[in-house]
């Protein structure tokens, strides 16, 4: 079994589950306990000098952040069905939305929530009305962010809008409701959430 995640499910690797889940293929989970710092670890470090999770091991090849996870898993193994082909015209929303959910949704929250202050034009993740009105663009009139195609931009984007909607970081609007629904109804998701929730409760992990 060459895939090994390095895992712990409060973590983003939760997320990754539910890549490998959607992929079909066998993997391995290599729990690390961030509760007692184990993340930051000689060997993890090594792996990941940020000394965060989630880190996956593919053979030779180390990856990290989970979006970059996400598109490596696809294009290596599943390109053509949950990655577009580089020649698919819907390769460009693909790589739109799946780079958005990192580098807009996830430090526009939080700068909601902390309150920053700052230029909406200097950042690079513009105000927070505008955030949520592409994200309700993406995902109002279809059914996923393809259409009627499921990708891993879905995995993506849609991990990060369940996350949020979670704890109540972001506005709960209707369109962001029906589409995590869609997402939940997926096999995949809810075998990565019995994942989870089994090694949380492995490990004595409250949920």
């Amino acid at each position: 079994m060459s895939l090994v995640l390095y895992h712990h499910p409060f973590s983003r690797a939760a997320g990754v589950v539910w890549m490998l889940e959607e992929l079909g293929v066998p993997y391995e989970l290599h729990f690390v306990d961030i509760m007692k710092g184990a993340h930051k670890a000689a060997e993890l470090v090594t792996l990941n000098p940020m000394g965060k999770l989630p880190i996956l091991v593919d053979g030779d090849a180390v990856v990290t952040e989970s979006a970059a996870i996400g598109l490596y898993l696809a294009d290596r193994y599943s390109l053509g069905r949950l990655a577009p082909a580089p020649d698919d015209v819907a390769r460009a929303t693909y790589l739109r939305w799946s780079f958005f959910a990192p580098s807009v949704i996830e430090p526009g929250s939080m700068a909601k929530a902390a309150q920053w202050e700052f230029k909406p034009s200097q950042a690079g993740w513009g105000d927070h009305a505008s955030m949520l009105r592409a994200m309700e663009s993406a995902v109002t009139g279809r059914e996923f962010l393809l259409g009627d195609r499921f990708s891993m931009a879905d995995v993506i984007f849609g991990g990060t809008l369940r996350y949020l909607l979670r704890f109540n970081m972001l506005e709960a609007r209707p369109a962001f409701i029906a589409y995590c629904d869609r997402l939940g109804a997926r096999p995949a998701l809810q075998r990565a959430d019995a994942r989870n929730a089994a090694v949380a409760k492995q490990h004595g992990l409250s949920v």
